[in-house]
């Protein structure tokens, strides 16, 4: 059984899972009113992480491990290794083992540095100036300044020669920092692991496809423990992306609501450590599925077949009335939650209570899967349905049972629900078992000290 043996959430409600759990808990959101950076036409409501705490806490973990140095490290890479630092400090594993697997959950990661292309602009024949058309992300390299249409020839040494037309000097730009791979291979060399970490990026669902992956890598037998971090935070791409979908809210977002008007973006990492275990005391990732229904490149399935599909196979195996609720995508947009409700009921779970969290953290993306996931793990074994904030009066068809105000309970699992773009849904069903006995398939070392 795939066991949870660690955890941590950096956000804007915290840098521990117990911080943001207890504010969760006591009906904190984390969500506020952003007008005033991004370089946005319109403001909008977003949490993003306390950056001065951040810095703080990086520069403890510094120290701990050793390392010589907290500069080149993204905003993104930061959190994300904080995550990591603080769920070490709840198991007894080495990160540096080649036993030990990272798999980094990222929709965007360091996307913030194609703004560093933007060095070329086309003269206008109009007598407004220059203007910002010729848009050249680091990795593209081919050279451009030209107005004919027609691409400059590619160069092959891997270096892209951006030409100015201000009497400067042309730009030569070769910086990866724009990969997935090279933030994920960052965060898993400041714990000295040498393996080849896994990147996880499938859209909205990326977390919880990475704890499916984590667990299929720890039942296949080729590592004993996996650390699954997800991580994303803002930039003017990702917030001009969604405002060109007209997605979001310039309020607090109201999931399944009569009146919901749109999602909020948040900022988060948050990481799980797993293991594989004969018999588990506490937390177990029971079962996970994907399917895409391949609907459409934005807009959900209006029959939510691919979400139905994967609620189906993920909860196959167990009695429905054992499920203390499921914690939905929840974004507050028209589609998908309307696309949630149905496949909810389809899926015969229309009774089992559920919520979103989607109102105290924003749409974390990358990070989502997993956050959301921790919340749901320490409420269960808290023995409360969480609220849904910002959740009245219901707005979709189908009668699913949302949760308004917390709520206790005694049962002992809880779904996961994610839906994205392209037509991709996941389904998680975790499990809590405080009375078994823990036998591991591997030998604990003692606590890890770096």
């Amino acid at each position: 059984m795939t066991q949870l043996l660690g955890d941590s959430i950096v956000s804007a409600l915290g840098f521990t899972s117990e911080e943001n759990y207890l504010n969760v808990k006591n009906g904190v959101s984390g969500l506020r009113f952003v007008a005033d950076r991004y370089a946005m036409s319109e403001p909008f409501m977003a949490s993003e992480i306390d950056v001065e705490r951040l810095e703080e806490e990086f520069g403890t973990a510094i120290k701990e491990w050793g390392r010589m140095s907290s500069d080149g490290y993204s905003k993104l890479e930061k959190a994300a290794i904080v995550s990591v630092v603080k769920a070490l400090k709840q198991c007894a594993i080495s990160p540096a083992s080649d036993r030990t697997l990272f798999v980094i959950s990222t929709t965007k990661g360091n996307i913030e540095c194609l703004s560093d292309g933007l060095d070329c602009f086309v003269p206008r024949n109009d007598g407004k100036g220059d203007r910002p058309d010729c848009f050249v992300p680091r990795f593209f390299f081919f050279a451009c300044g030209k107005n004919d249409g027609v691409p400059d020839v590619p160069r092959n040494d891997g270096v892209h020669n951006v030409p100015r037309n201000d009497g400067k000097a042309d730009v030569f730009c070769n910086d990866d920092r724009l990969y997935l791979w090279r933030s994920a291979e960052k965060i898993s060399r400041f714990f000295g692991n040498r393996n080849n970490p896994l990147v996880v990026s499938n859209a909205c669902i990326s977390g919880a496809s990475a704890i499916i992956a984590a667990r299929r890598e720890l039942k296949a037998g080729r590592y004993d423990t996996v650390i699954v971090t997800g991580v994303d935070v803002l930039s003017e791409f990702i917030i001009s992306g969604f405002q060109s979908f007209k997605a979001l809210s310039q309020e607090v977002c109201k999931p399944f609501d009569a009146n919901r008007n749109g999602l909020n973006l948040g900022e988060g990492a948050a990481t799980m450590i797993l293991t594989e275990s004969n018999s588990i005391e506490g937390v177990e990732v029971t079962s996970g599925a994907v399917r895409n229904d391949a609907n459409h490149i934005s807009g959900p399935s209006r029959t939510g077949e691919g979400a139905y599909l994967a609620l189906q196979s993920a909860v196959k195996d167990v009695n429905i009335n054992e499920i203390a609720f499921t914690n939905a995508h929840g974004t507050a947009t028209q589609y998908n939650d309307e696309m949630e409700s149905v496949a909810l009921a389809r899926a015969g779970l229309q009774e089992v209570p559920v919520n979103s969290l989607k109102g105290y953290f924003g749409h974390t993306l990358g990070a989502a899967g997993i956050l959301e996931s921790i919340i749901s793990v320490y409420a269960l074994k808290d023995g409360i349905i969480p609220a849904t904030y910002g959740f009245e009066t219901s707005g979709v068809t189908y009668p699913i049972k949302i949760v308004k105000t917390p709520q206790p309970t005694t049962k002992r699992r809880f779904v996961k629900m994610l839906s994205g773009f392209g037509g991709c849904n996941a389904a998680l069903l975790f499990t809590y078992n405080p009375d078994s006995e823990v036998t591991s398939n591997r030998e604990s070392p003692a606590r890890y000290q770096p």
